[in-house]
């Protein structure tokens, strides 16, 4: 494990999550020196959505950096911008949709750290 507590976005790799997200992790206790939580940025590209899925141990935030979205979370669904911050609990079922002419972009920030194994797509 590093300890670097600094990550430059263009040496890292992206990589394609269980929902089907492409993300690329910023600060991984498993790579970097975070401890209790992990930073992403997930981009999902026009008519795309990702899978429906939750976390039974993980609160999520995510931070809109560019394009449009339609964001469910349980029963709710509710447009997304830049700008917009969403938290989602555990054990919340939630996807996001671009519903915009550009990638979506955004930040998820998990605690704890993201994990395949705390990753429960719905349908599986």
């Amino acid at each position: 494990m590093s300890s670097a507590n600094i990550t430059k976005k263009n040496t890292l790799k992206t990589y394609i999550t269980k929902d089907s997200s492409s993300i690329c992790e910023l600060m991984h206790p498993q790579q970097h020196a975070s401890k209790n939580q992990s930073l992403a940025q997930a981009s999902v590209p026009v008519n795309t959505e990702t899978q429906l899925h939750y976390h039974a141990k993980t609160e999520e935030l995510y931070h809109v950096l560019a394009g449009e979205g339609l964001m469910t979370l349980d029963s709710k669904q509710f447009s997304v911008e830049a700008g917009d911050t969403i938290c989602i609990p555990p054990d919340t079922k939630h996807k996001i949709k671009n519903t915009g002419s550009t990638t979506l972009e955004f930040l998820c920030c998990c605690s704890p750290a993201y994990s395949h194994d705390d990753t429960f797509i719905i349908g599986e």
